[in-house]
């Protein structure tokens, strides 16, 4: 805690975990638009994400988190990394960290997303890559197209 805060007799909000995933299926990725806007108002591009529940793994969270806002069952392939940033809610800074997991597309579709999410769909990895709202998000993007081309050349 900071000097400042600890004379204000405030103690700084505990940083949120949550976790993630980048969903292929050949050359596309899924993206979500979640109910909930931007601070300016605008709605937002983002990959799916959510907080971890008590006794769940990061992965787990993933996969739940990507199962529900997308409708999409994937498996897991391997952690791309973390994305720290902080985010302003009630007048509050709030730190959040997320866990982002590459996975491939197993079965689903994009219609059987909760009601968190305004739209759910395919777009291409390159596009993900300029698109996504997020630098974060951006950047996880482009570790899993790496990751990928990598594959490839393993084969």
């Amino acid at each position: 805690m900071s000097s400042k805060s600890r004379k204000r007799g405030r103690k700084s909000p505990a940083r949120e975990l949550s976790a993630g995933g980048v969903v292929v299926r050949g050359e596309d990725v899924v993206v979500i638009v979640p109910t909930r806007r931007a601070s300016d108002g605008s709605s937002v591009l983002a990959l799916p994400k959510g907080h971890i529940d008590p006794g769940e793994t990061a992965l787990e969270a993933a996969e739940r988190e990507v199962r529900e806002e997308t409708g999409i069952v994937a498996e897991p392939v391997q952690q791309l990394g973390e994305a720290r940033y902080w985010y302003r809610r009630d007048g509050q800074t709030i730190p959040k960290s997320v866990s982002f997991f590459l996975f491939t597309y197993v079965s689903g579709d994009t219609a059987d997303h909760d009601d968190e999410v305004e739209e759910a769909r395919w777009i291409t990895l390159k596009d993900a890559q300029t698109e996504l709202s997020h630098t974060a998000e951006r950047e996880m993007v482009t570790r899993a197209v790496a990751h990928l081309e990598e594959q490839r050349k393993d084969r």
